[in-house]
Formats: structure tokens, sequence, C-alpha cells
């Protein structure tokens, strides 16, 4: 029996309006398997990671971050998708 163990990851550009910045990383970091590792706070501009275990769930976190109030753009930066079939017996 194969059993596969899949991992997405991706990095988005999100734009907001510098004054926005701390009630949109609120809500982007209630999200699962969300982080903001870097901000530019004079042009509004978070780096976010986003991990999932398929890439259905990763892309609804996607489309949740475009749906938080004060979010004006989402950038997809990169995708990874790792996936691993393990052999059981």
């Amino acid at each position: 029996m194969t059993e596969n163990n899949d991992w997405h990851v991706c990095s988005l550009i999100v734009q907001v309006r510098p004054q926005d910045i701390p009630k949109v990383s609120e809500a982007l970091y209630a999200l699962p398997g969300t982080e903001i590792p870097g901000v530019n706070e004079d042009e509004g501009k978070l780096i976010v990671v986003m991990q999932a275990d398929n890439s259905d769930d990763l892309f609804a976190q996607i489309e949740s971050a475009r749906d938080i109030a004060g979010v004006l753009a989402v950038s997809l930066v990169y995708h990874q998708q790792d996936e691993q079939g393990e052999d059981t017996p």
C-alpha cells in the first residue's frame, strides 16, 4: 500500500496601505500555516509564507488572504510541492 505525504509551500507579497499593516497581519496570522517573515512598513508590503498538506487547502488559504479587509493585492511569488510516496506493508 502506498501513502502520499504531500507538502505545499508558497510565498506571497501582500500589498496593503501602511496604516493597515497591524490589522492585516493579525488576520493573516490567524490563517493556518501562515508566517510573515518580512514587512516593508513604508510601502505596505508583507512577505507571507503559507504551507498546507495539499494544493486545495493552500489555494483556499491564498483566497482567504485576498478576502481580508485592507488587502489591496496578493501576488504569488513562489510555490513548491513535495510529494513523497511511502511504502507500507
